[in-house]
């Protein structure tokens, strides 16, 4: 790591090459962190300039991923009493427990989240939530596939997967023989979100990078696109408040990158 663009409130520099980065990229987080992703045949001169032409952009997106991270509500801690909620494709839910003589945890989606695990296993919370998590993350499995049945044939292309996974800094990627991975919090949010991840990445199977015809192609399979980029945005840190993975922090508010 390096003090970036001069002594005055120097700024935290980490440099990434990247085999796959078609652009240079950067990243920036509400701590001072700055990621600045290189393409591997870009000179790292040239990446430094424009490091050094974005400044105000940098500390403009600083200042406004704190003030967004100070308005996010602490998530408390899971206490599997009946007075649990949790939002499940943009509606909050319910977490209804309820004793029985079973194995491992099982889970009803209704009206509520209906619990059904032993008394020994209420004892262990984290042996519920991570059994929640999974239960949660086949709902984002049947969610994406529908999604991505749909929208493929729309757009017109293939691709593989979907692999889910609680990504960090990432709602979605798609790699160049297109396997397509989406991040199962994505199910908490409101359906359109999730369906504007699953479109931006299939829009990747045809440009393989965020250049203005991949924006043009986005913008014509979803006209509202930026208005669930911008959610994701605001509420992304919220989501991965919920249900965290123990000695796991969730990612600073807002993270930037310039991308999704």
């Amino acid at each position: 790591m390096a003090d970036l663009l001069g002594p005055f409130a120097p700024l935290q520099l980490t440099e990434r090459v990247s085999a796959r980065a078609r652009n240079i990229r950067i990243e920036v987080r509400p701590d001072g962190n700055v990621l600045l992703v290189i393409p591997k045949r870009v000179p790292r001169a040239t990446a430094h300039a424009f490091l050094k032409s974005r400044e105000a952009w940098i500390r403009d997106k600083l200042v406004e991923l704190k003030t967004r991270a100070a308005r996010i509500p602490l998530k408390r801690p899971m206490r599997w009493d009946g007075s649990d909620t949790i939002s499940l494709r943009g509606r909050e839910m319910n977490v209804r427990v309820v004793l029985a003589r079973l194995a491992r945890p099982t889970f009803r989606f209704a009206d509520d989240i209906q619990v059904f695990c032993s008394a020994l296993d209420l004892a262990r919370p984290e042996v519920l939530a991570t059994a929640l998590r999974t239960a949660i993350a086949k709902l984002a499995r049947h969610d994406a596939r529908m999604l991505l049945e749909a929208e493929s044939a729309r757009l017109g292309v293939s691709y593989e997967g979907p692999r889910i996974a609680d990504q960090k800094s990432l709602w979605g990627s798609c790699t160049p023989d297109g396997l397509i991975s989406l991040n199962w919090r994505l199910v908490m949010a409101p359906p359109e979100a999730l369906r504007y991840v699953v479109i931006h990445e299939l829009c990747h199977r045809r440009h393989l990078d965020h250049s203005p015809r991949f924006w043009r192609l986005v913008e014509k399979q979803m006209a509202d696109h930026a208005h669930w980029r911008a959610w994701l945005r605001e509420h992304g840190a919220a989501l991965h408040a919920v249900l965290p993975k123990a000695g796991v922090e969730p990612p600073p508010a807002g993270l930037f990158d310039g991308a999704l």
